[in-house]
């Protein structure tokens, strides 16, 4: 580590200018000594001498001439054995040790390494001497929970690695040699368990990018059969405070279809990160019947953080996802606001004096946006296997706004969009995806002739509740309050959920084919109703035997009695399936 002295010459909130001799970089890390502490700092801009940079903590006590340490180095993030199960800020310092040495008020200046030094892992080597190896190759594996964890050379080494040795089969510590490696010049590389990479560069150790196209089930029947989303895609979910986003990210990161979950907090209010932080170690995950905390990484800062380790906990959180990724694993990445992350850009922005983009956003916002949506990816990787990061970020604009700048910049380069209602929301419709203003660009668990034509049903049944709220139900023909009803039951059985009954919220696709096509067969239909009243009472029936039968075990014996009775209501009322309908139907067989 090379050192550079600078001197505080101004400060402006948490940027703070730094004037400095020798050679400092963009996005070096340093440190300003401040009351006996170094408080974690970051260059954002250098004209000539002097360097700005933004303040990890609190900035309060800090004087002009107090000394600044450059170390050398970029942000990074540690990488290795361990990190499952953890809860980090922005720095990934690890809250729990910070708790143990600061108590409940954090302190600041006070830093903890990202993995436990003191622990031992069973490392078994997978390469011997003379073996030939490039960055992203792997030199042994060891358990991690339930996956392999693999053991990189490490991301940042360039050309043809050979080993020179390498420790046998045994425990050890990530700081503890396993392998000593030579370049092409005869150099010798120690290699350890755990190594850092910078966390604004994308890590490429890949043989190809592949497009996504293998759907990320999600069990949530709104989600996957109308706007799906696919491994390695993106997605956003933009809504009003209280419309149920967390409560729909909880649900993801249960029954998504992904190895790892990571949630990046960056910057939602301190009530719902406390909400986050008590209830997933409580989750049973379903695929392992453990706590679903030992397949979850969780990143914390709230909106009462500081701006600057705000905006680093994006960064690091998709550093960790890309990680897990180069494993052969499918990572969900769920960002948790990106609004707040553009707002501690725009506070920085004009900090800097930048000129301002809408709504005082900074001009590069959307490029900004851009380039974190773009990590995501599914891709091949050295050895043939396959791993994806899949991006899902929620956006809190204000008053439910999605004209505004973040809203719209995230939807120019997102795979799908989940916009919740606060109608929705207020009608306790969950979760709360608007169908009418979403949409995805991805291949969906249920055919799409099927999925579009019950998309077409709540098109045309919302058109028909908008005119009856000037017309009244009187003055609508019987058909059209018919289609009106039919929307209604398909948004009642179907787009809404139970989110906390086991069954009904783990819906998996051969479920959501069997409902959809038995769904189709009702909606299709004509009935023998003469009048609304009957129209009425029917479907009312009809809808309750639907969500019933959600609420069983899908092929199970209930489930075939409650299927029963949906048919004998069906006969009952003189069904007769249109034209349109049969051929989807037979289409699917």
């Amino acid at each position: 580590m090379t050192e550079n002295i600078g001197k505080v010459i101004s400060i402006n909130g948490n940027l703070v200018s730094v004037e400095f001799e020798g050679d400092v970089s963009m996005n070096e890390i340093c440190f300003v000594k401040v009351a006996g502490t170094a408080l974690k700092s970051e260059v954002i801009r250098i004209r000539g001498n002097v360097a700005q940079i933004q303040v990890y903590e609190m900035t309060n006590g800090i004087q002009y001439g107090d000394e600044v340490v450059f170390t050398g180095e970029m942000l990074s993030a540690q990488l290795g054995p361990g990190l499952l199960g953890q809860v980090y800020d922005g720095l990934q310092n690890p809250l729990p040790v910070l708790a143990k040495k600061a108590g409940w008020f954090l302190e600041r200046g006070n830093y903890a390494d990202g993995l436990n030094d003191e622990k031992k892992w069973t490392f078994t080597p997978t390469v011997k001497p003379g073996d030939t190896l490039t960055a992203g190759a792997y030199i042994g594996t060891v358990p991690e929970g339930a996956f392999t964890h693999k053991i990189f050379l490490p991301f940042y080494l360039q050309g043809t690695y050979t080993v020179k040795s390498i420790v046998p089969q045994g425990e050890y510590t990530v700081k503890e040699t396993v392998a000593v490696v030579t370049d092409d010049r005869g150099r010798e590389t120690v290699l350890t368990m755990c190594f850092r990479w910078p966390v604004k560069r994308a890590i490429r150790c890949y043989s190809e990018r592949l497009a996504p196209v293998e759907t990320m089930e999600t069990k949530v029947r709104l989600v996957d059969s109308f706007f799906p989303v696919a491994k390695g895609g993106t997605y956003c979910t933009p809504g009003p405070f209280g419309a149920g986003k967390t409560v729909l990210q909880h649900t993801t990161s249960k029954y998504a279809d992904v190895d790892i979950v990571i949630i990046a907090a960056c910057g939602e209010r301190a009530g719902e990160v406390v909400e986050t932080l008590t209830e997933f170690p409580e989750l049973t995950d379903p695929k392992t019947g453990r706590s679903l905390m030992e397949r979850t990484i969780i990143i914390c800062n709230t909106s009462s953080m500081p701006v600057a380790s705000r905006e680093a906990s994006v960064y690091t959180s998709v550093t960790l996802a890309e990680y897990y990724r180069q494993m052969g694993l499918h990572v969900l990445l769920l960002a948790d606001s990106t609004s707040r992350w553009a707002q501690a850009l725009r506070e920085m922005s004009g900090r800097l004096e930048e000129i301002p983009g809408e709504e005082a956003f900074p001009a590069y916002l959307e490029s900004y946006i851009a380039a974190f949506y773009e990590r995501a990816g599914f891709v091949r990787l050295p050895d043939g296997s396959f791993g994806s990061v899949t991006i899902g970020g929620s956006v809190s604009p204000a008053g439910g706004n999605f004209e505004e700048p973040v809203t719209q910049a995230t939807l120019k380069v997102v795979g799908a969009f989940h916009g919740l209602s606060r109608e929705r929301s207020d009608a306790r419709k969950y979760p709360a995806i608007d169908p009418m203003i979403s949409w995805s660009k991805y291949g969906s668990v249920i055919d799409r002739k099927k999925s579009e034509y019950c998309k077409d049903i709540l098109r045309q049944g919302n058109e028909i509740d908008s005119m009856m709220k000037v017309i009244g139900e009187e003055g609508t023909p019987l058909s059209d309050y018919i289609l009106y009803l039919k929307s209604e039951m398909l948004d009642a059985v179907y787009l809404q959920q139970n989110s906390f009954d086991l069954v009904d919220a783990n819906c998996g696709t051969l479920r959501q084919r069997y409902v959809t096509d038995k769904l189709i067969m009702v909606l299709g239909s004509s009935f023998a109703l003469t009048n609304k009243d009957d129209a009425r009472t029917f479907f009312n029936r009809m809808r309750q035997r639907f969500i019933d039968w959600n609420y069983k075990e899908f092929k199970g014996e209930e489930f075939q009695k409650s299927e029963a009775l949906i048919d004998e209501l069906y006969r009952e009322a003189g069904g007769t399936m249109d034209a349109e309908a049969a051929r989807l139907l037979k289409d699917g067989e």
